[in-house]
């Protein structure tokens, strides 16, 4: 099998998954928003919330300090490795331009990332987690 194609392969499943996580960031916080007036149970779950929590935590820490996401930085090595083309900046900054033709300096990025996180930290106090317990077995 040809390393250009595992390379290739690597770099898909990397994107799949940098996809997946930020389907997970969005889509985690509309389920939070609806589920409260529904009352579904498992939104207020503590493990769930902290990890949707840290998830745009980390994404808004990243975008303030200037970094590039990890997923982005592998992804485009392992492309450059197969020698397929890479693409330049953050990896939404990219799919936002290349599916919206949307072009923005890396602040408004900061700043969009921010707001989203601020909302996230708000659900927070707004659709309460419960507590974390401890599992006693009997």
């Amino acid at each position: 099998m040809d390393s250009g194609f595992l390379y290739l392969l690597a770099a898909d499943l990397l994107l799949l998954s940098h996809v997946l996580f930020v389907a997970f960031v969005i889509l985690s916080l509309a389920l939070v928003l609806i589920g409260k007036p529904l009352n579904w149970a498992w939104v207020r779950n503590p493990w769930f919330r902290f990890a949707h929590l840290a998830a745009i935590g980390i994404v808004v820490l990243q975008s303030w300090v200037g970094l590039i996401c990890p997923l982005t930085t592998w992804e485009m090595a392992l492309r450059e490795r197969a020698g397929d083309v890479v693409y330049s900046g953050t990896f939404m900054s990219h799919w936002l331009e290349s599916l919206l033709y949307f072009q923005a300096p890396a602040w408004v990025f900061a700043v969009c990332y921010t707001v989203f996180g601020t909302i996230v930290v708000a659900s927070w106090f707004w659709v309460r987690p419960r507590r974390f317990t401890r599992r006693t077995d009997q």
